[in-house]
């Protein structure tokens, strides 16, 4: 018996110490393979860059930089420098937010960086509202799986998902600056993650929470030289939103194209795929139409009739402006009261615009293509609103820039603006919308009393009197009636 038992105890114990051994391995193996995946992601190559890979004989944009020749270079942005010197690891010490409407060519000018070094230390991916899919989308750009792979606890029968989106989102983080620091060491460069659409995020209490940790991350790594974060939005409210802990964030304004540097390469386009010259009064016209917007320019220099296709866009403009804004007259039912506060706030602020550009014509000293622009708070003081104005920007309807002016979200929108507004009977018509507002809120504040039980000579008596508690006052209302020997009289 004493032998079988210790020759058990013997097999016990090698069992036991087998399956811990090997656990233990597995778990340090593990461990060791989730940094070596990370580490993976930023190696040269990223599909990123692959899904926007350039065609090789007529390029996607005017802003094409490379090709199949050395003539391919359409545009240098003024601000494309600095986006190298951030995506290349040579601007550090600071995260970074670029802002801008969309279609100015905030993303292109990150491509464009990331293929000059081939996406080395690199990754990229698009934001999202939902934090589950903004998860699997930081996870994905790391090729990391939240230990979701991880068969440690096979026999627990516990999910992969037993934990929220914002600490998988810390937990990824942890081992990013694990992967950093040792590129610090080998390399000497900070890593770089671009975070493209920030503005997709909601400005509620989730994406909040989200943002600040995305922004106490970008501090701490900024202060220590470990990863660069850049934060890509179209909507002021991230900026923000940003600001208010910001020390180490420096923010890059991306605008529309000056007139010179749009005109020249939309004339090179022209020349090299279209075998036209187009006059510079042709140019001038279309830039005075859509303005100096790559996503604009893109669409006039690939058509047969530039000045049609700058027609269409602004139609396009007006009529996307017209289906959020437009206003109902004295005729409107009250039950659409709140849709059209917003929508004659809308109106009023593209009057005001359509003014201060007539002001901005008459200048001597201005250019007569330039989109005039508001204060914020003056904005806000001419709509008599305070919250509108984030909704039109996240729409494109307005925009409000970095330095806090609000302007029409494009050129094309501001000439939608001043067809509306200079449409004959425009102004009564948005002043019976208005007073039709001003009823309807009368109304909703009115009580209405109805006297009855009244007898030929019966009166109403109405006293008020302080109540029982202190400041408090009491209306009483009690009836007279007539006396009996009047009512024979």
């Amino acid at each position: 018996m004493t032998e079988s038992a210790a020759t058990a105890f013997a097999s016990i114990v090698v069992l036991g110490s087998g399956f811990g051994l090997g656990g233990y391995l597995y778990h340090k193996f593990y461990k060791w393979m989730v940094l070596q995946k990370m580490e993976g992601a930023f190696k040269p190559g990223d599909p990123v860059l692959e899904l926007a890979a350039i065609g090789k004989q007529v390029p996607n944009t005017i802003t094409a930089s490379r090709g199949q020749d050395n003539d391919d270079h359409w545009i240098q942005r003024d601000e494309q420098s600095k986006i190298d010197a951030i995506v290349d690891g040579s601007e550090r010490g600071h995260y970074h937010l670029l802002i801008g409407e969309k279609g100015t060519g905030k993303s292109s000018m990150l491509l464009d960086a990331m293929k000059k070094i081939d996406g080395e230390g690199i990754s990229m991916f698009e934001a999202h509202a939902d934090l589950e899919i903004f998860r699997i989308r930081l996870g994905k750009a790391l090729d990391y799986e939240f230990h979701e792979d991880y068969i440690g606890s096979y026999f627990s029968e516990r999910g992969p998902r037993d934990t929220t989106a914002l600490l998988d989102i810390e937990r990824a983080f942890n081992k990013l600056e694990k992967v950093a620091l040792r590129r610090r060491k080998l390399v000497g460069r900070p890593l770089v993650i671009i975070i493209n659409a920030v503005h997709l995020l909601r400005d509620n209490e989730d994406g909040r929470d989200l943002l600040e940790l995305l922004q106490q991350r970008a501090e701490q790594w900024a202060a220590s030289n470990l990863v660069t974060i850049v934060f890509n939005s179209d909507d002021y409210w991230v900026y923000e939103r940003l600001k208010v802990l910001a020390t180490r964030m420096e923010v890059t304004s991306v605008t529309d194209l000056p007139k010179q540097q749009a005109m020249a390469a939309l004339a090179k386009y022209r020349q090299k795929y279209f075998q036209e010259k187009p006059t510079s009064e042709i140019l001038t016209e279309v830039y005075n139409r859509v303005g100096g917007r790559l996503t604009f320019l893109n669409r006039v220099a690939k058509s047969e009739d530039m000045l049609q296709t700058c027609n269409t866009i602004i139609e396009t403009e007006k009529r996307w402006f017209l289906n959020q804004c437009w206003i109902l007259g004295m005729e409107m039912d009250d039950d659409v009261m709140d849709q059209q506060k917003y929508a004659s706030a809308a109106m009023v602020l593209a009057q005001a615009l359509v003014k201060a550009e007539d002001e901005l014509q008459a200048h001597p000293y201005k250019p007569p293509h330039q989109i005039p622009q508001i204060p914020l708070h003056t904005a806000r003081q001419i709509m008599t609103r305070a919250d509108f104005i984030k909704q039109y920007d996240h729409v494109n309807l307005f925009t409000i820039t970095s330095t806090a002016f609000v302007r029409a979200d494009s050129v094309p929108m501001q000439r939608a603006f001043r067809s509306i507004c200079e449409q004959e009977g425009f102004d009564g018509y948005l002043e019976d919308t208005l007073q039709r507002i001003a009823d309807i809120e009368s109304l909703g504040r009115t009580r209405e009393i109805v006297a009855k039980d009244l007898v030929l000579g019966g009166k109403y008596n109405i006293t008020m009197r302080d109540g029982g508690r202190r400041g408090e006052k009491v209306t009483e209302v009690t009836l007279e009636e007539k006396p009996e020997e009047e009512e024979g009289k």
